[in-house]
């Protein structure tokens, strides 16, 4: 992952939402997260950060994702390290990339190389 995604912040007040080329699998663990562009396979290794992260797209903001899921605010900043750990692999993004695609390059098709 390059450096300058991994300094990546995922801010209570912004609204994302899981990657639309990204598929979870739930896991007895929590579950894996495959994106079908840059194939990175990622592991949520736990049920509330599935929940959370599923939630997103319906929340307002993460703060709102986190709530609906029942995640006590002394656990908010592991969330906030774990979303942006999945943000910087691509597997989360801001919801302004989501509305307006033709500004994200992160959901164009890649190309092969073939």
């Amino acid at each position: 992952i390059p450096s300058d995604l991994m300094d990546q912040s995922v801010a209570l007040d912004e609204a994302w939402s899981l990657n639309p080329r990204v598929s979870l699998r739930p896991e007895r663990f929590g579950a894996l997260a495959y994106h079908f562009g840059n194939r990175r396979l990622s592991f949520l290794r736990h049920p509330d950060l599935v929940s959370v992260a599923e939630g997103l797209a319906d929340a307002d903001s993460v703060a709102d994702a986190l709530r609906a899921a029942g995640v006590a605010e002394a656990r908010w900043p592991s969330f906030q390290r774990a979303l942006a750990t999945l943000a910087a692999s691509d597997m989360v993004i801001r919801r302004d990339a989501v509305e307006h695609p033709e500004q994200a390059t992160n959901l164009q098709p890649e190309r092969s190389s073939r």
